[in-house]
C-alpha cells in the first residue's frame, strides 16, 4: 500500500454543525495524496465522534486540550506532510491546488488567509489586517490553518501539549527555522466569536490573553479565562 502523503488533523469539540462541511471539503482532496485523516476529539457532548467515524477518518478521544489533541493526531498518523486545521473551518476553491504548490518547497511551513463568515466592513478589515500580520510578521495563527513537513515541527520540538497559545508556541518555534509562507487562499471560519464579542471586543479580548500569556500566566489559567 501507498505510504500516505499528507496527514489531515482536525481537535474538535461538539462542533458536529460544522465538521461535516469540512471534512466534505477534505473528500474532494486528489486521490494521489493518500490522504490521511484524523479528528481527535475532546470531550463532545454531540454527534461529533459518531460524524468523524462515519466520514472514514480515524477517531482518537482526548481530554479537551487543543494542544493535546493536536500532539495525539499527529503522533498517530505517518505522512511527511501535515495540514493542521480548526474543526470549523471551511476549504475554499482552489485549496488542493495551493497546497500542492506549497509541497513542493519542503524548506517552508504555510498558513491560509483568514477568512471570517459574515458581512461588514469590519471582518474585511480584520481579514487585510491578519493578511498584512502573516505576510509581514510570518505570524499566523490556528484559525488559519497551517500545513508544515512533519520533519520541520519535530525540529521545533513537536506541538505544545497546552490548552491554549499552542499555536503562538509553535509558531516562534518555527520561526528561527524555517519561513512561514501564505498559502495565498483564503480559509474560512465560523463568525461566533466575532459575533459574540465584536470586532473590536475580539480582538481586544485575544491581545490581553497574549499580553498575560507574556507575562507569565500559565496556559491552563489562559484557557479557563478563554473558555470560562
Amino acid at each position: 500500500m501507498k505510504a500516505p502523503a499528507l496527514a489531515v488533523v482536525i481537535p474538535a469539540r461538539s462542533e458536529s454543525t460544522r465538521l461535516p462541511l469540512l471534512l466534505a471539503d477534505l473528500a474532494g482532496a486528489p486521490a494521489a495524496w493518500s490522504l490521511e485523516l484524523t479528528v481527535v476529539d475532546g470531550g463532545s457532548r454531540d454527534g461529533t465522534a459518531r460524524i468523524a467515524r462515519l466520514a472514514g477518518a480515524r477517531l482518537i478521544a482526548s481530554e479537551p486540550s487543543r494542544g493535546r489533541q493536536l500532539a495525539l493526531g499527529i503522533t498517530a498518523t505517518t505522512a511527511p506532510w501535515l495540514l493542521l486545521l480548526h474543526a470549523d473551518a471551511r476549504l475554499q476553491p482552489g485549496w488542493s491546488a495551493a497546497l500542492e504548490r506549497a509541497m513542493a518547497q519542503p524548506e517552508a511551513a504555510w498558513a491560509f488567509d483568514l477568512q471570517v463568515e459574515g458581512t461588514g466592513l469590519g471582518l474585511r478589515l480584520l481579514e487585510q489586517a491578519v493578511r498584512l500580520r502573516s505576510q509581514l510578521r510570518q505570524l499566523p495563527y490556528g484559525d488559519q490553518g497551517l500545513l508544515l513537513p512533519r520533519s520541520l515541527l519535530e525540529r521545533a520540538g513537536g506541538m505544545p501539549e497546552i490548552p491554549l497559545m499552542e499555536d503562538l508556541l509553535l509558531i516562534q518555534r518555527l520561526q528561527p527555522l524555517a519561513a512561514i509562507r501564505r498559502l495565498g487562499c483564503p480559509l474560512r471560519v465560523h463568525g461566533r466569536r466575532w459575533q459574540r464579542h465584536g470586532v473590536l471586543g475580539t480582538a481586544w479580548r485575544n491581545a490581553a490573553l497574549r499580553r498575560a500569556w507574556r507575562q507569565g500566566l500559565s496556559a491552563e489559567q489562559l484557557a479557563q479565562r478563554y473558555y470560562g
